[in-house]
């Protein structure tokens, strides 16, 4: 064999499907698929028969775009955060305030889900959670004072 054959017969081995690029980063097929067509990842190649091929690199871009979505990161957060990670001469600056802006927006949610906790349990105190037709749960959802 030649070397050209060796080398497409190495490439061949480090190719993979999208199920076998699914299950080394952890993230579904149909959200890799998802995020091809947003374009937050680039589109996979594909082969004669028009399957998607994907190598060791995207496995690590998945696994850092599924890390990020678990943080809770939006897409176009994603995004910039990519491009940063792929930039070797970015302001770690950059990454920081983005990072401090995302926890601002985790701090204020927190904030909303607390209040919507208390306000239920409130309620769900104040419901005798009997036989009686009398429900403030559902008198608060309606609108009507409790």
């Amino acid at each position: 064999m030649n070397s050209d054959g060796q080398w497409a017969a190495v490439w061949r081995e480090l190719d993979m499907n999208i199920g076998e690029v699914a299950k080394a980063s952890g993230v579904s097929a149909k959200m890799i698929r998802h995020y091809e067509e947003a374009g937050l990842i680039q589109a996979a190649t594909r082969t004669e028969s028009n399957y998607r091929v994907y190598t060791h690199k995207d496995v690590e871009v998945l696994r850092f775009v599924g890390r990020a979505r678990h943080l809770g990161f939006s897409m176009k957060q994603i995004s910039v955060l990519l491009s940063l990670w792929e930039d070797r001469s970015r302001p770690s600056s950059e990454v920081k305030r983005l990072v401090k802006g995302h926890i601002a927006e985790l701090d204020q949610r927190i904030g909303e889900l607390t209040e919507m906790r208390d306000t239920l349990a409130h309620l769900a105190e104040h419901c005798r959670g009997d036989l009686r037709p009398e429900c403030p749960i559902l008198e608060a959802l309606a609108g009507q004072r409790h």
